[in-house]
């Protein structure tokens, strides 16, 4: 049986007020449509609904279940959209974001306490993923925003400049003969060299840049874990590849430095990036403007 809403509607306002002409005035129509309504549905589920008692009306029997459930659903509505209120209003609310956990670290964090002492009623939840694995988690649902190493190739995502981060060689001073020297990074290769994995967006970055410039380096040990490489290279294991803003504290307290190279070192682009066409929660979309105001671009919403 197909559900005519208008009709419990008017049965709804009928049953409250217990009148028709009260019913027809909150609903703005006539007292005869009102009327007919009623006949409609009683029609409809083969029941009396009302009842004339003096010069009121009453619910029969058969009303009054009707209205319990219609009251809970009318109830429910208005629960939904005094919610949908509330996210508006940022007073609810939930932002999914994908991101790595170095990047998480060293650019998220600071604006992710900004963002929840303005919004204390917002859940944050953060993925850590590689790049690759961000971009699946978008395009399976998982996440509302992602920050990766662009440029993406997938038609069904947008994809909006964040930020350039650089990554750069860093060794303990065991390797003094490298120090306060720019180097060729092919000469690298006759030294133990540590670096992400192959799967990372960093890796890969990396390594395309070496074919481009005809470059073989091995490394002696692979790792996924951004902060193991900084501390390798403390103890003297190798020479390490790691994005700046994580070695600056070990810079800082003179146990590493860093190596310099006589090619430049390309910047890697992150990007902020969502699925195209599907619409953006209040709380994301005001998280992505946040952030980009944080950064000082233009908010994209």
């Amino acid at each position: 049986m197909d559900i005519n809403f208008e009709l419990y509607k008017i049965f709804y306002f009928t049953a409250k007020y217990k009148s028709f002409s009260e019913a027809a005035s909150k609903l703005y129509i006539s007292q005869s449509a009102v009327s007919q309504a009623i006949k409609n549905l009683e029609k409809q589920i083969g029941g009396q609904l009302f009842y004339r008692k003096t010069r009121n009306i009453k619910l029969t029997s058969e009303g009054e279940v009707l209205f319990g459930h219609i009251e809970q659903a009318y109830n429910f509505i208005k629960a939904g959209e005094s919610k949908i209120c509330e996210m508006k209003n940022m007073n609810l609310g939930k932002v999914r974001i994908g991101v790595g956990d170095t990047i998480c670290k060293y650019f998220l964090i600071p604006f992710l306490r900004k963002f929840n002492k303005k919004y204390p009623n917002i859940k944050i939840q953060v993925v850590n993923r590689t790049s690759s694995q961000i971009i699946s988690a978008l395009l399976n649902g998982i996440i509302d925003v992602g920050i990766a190493t662009i440029p993406v190739n997938n038609s069904n995502i947008d994809v909006k400049h964040f930020k350039y981060v650089e990554d750069i060689f860093i060794a303990s001073y065991k390797y003094i003969e490298l120090y306060d020297k720019n180097i060729d990074i092919s000469d690298l290769a006759q030294y133990p060299l540590l670096m992400l994995e192959r799967n990372t967006s960093t890796r890969r970055f990396f390594d395309k840049f070496l074919d481009e410039n005809d470059i073989s380096l091995i490394p002696e040990i692979e790792l996924e874990s951004v902060e193991l490489l900084v501390e390798f290279a403390k103890i003297g294991l190798g020479i390490s590849h790691v994005l700046k803003e994580s070695a600056a504290q070990a810079i800082s307290n003179n146990e590493v430095f860093e190596v310099k190279t006589l090619q430049p070192m390309p910047k890697r682009e992150l990007g902020i990036i969502t699925i195209k066409d599907v619409p953006l929660s209040h709380s994301a979309k005001e998280f992505i403007n946040m952030l980009c105001l944080h950064e000082g671009l233009a908010p994209l919403f």
